[in-house]
């Protein structure tokens, strides 16, 4: 469950990001780095503040598959 609302939240940070940067100012792209940075450092790390933030508000982990 943690892995879908993860994912949920990311790519819609980044849709958002992307619609910013199209019809306010191109340095919401700037946004778009700093997500794709995060999730970079957090396969290197394995910790996410994301992650953490869910899991505080009761989210529990589920296998963890791309099928689910």
């Amino acid at each position: 469950m943690l892995n879908t609302y993860f994912r949920v939240i990311v790519g819609v940070m980044v849709l958002l990001s992307v619609v910013l940067s199209v019809y306010v100012s191109p340095n919401w792209m700037w946004f778009t780095v700093f997500i794709g940075l995060n999730l970079i450092q957090s396969a290197f790390t394995k910790w996410c503040l994301l992650e953490t933030i869910l899991q505080k508000l009761g989210v529990k982990k589920g296998p963890v598959s791309c099928s689910n």
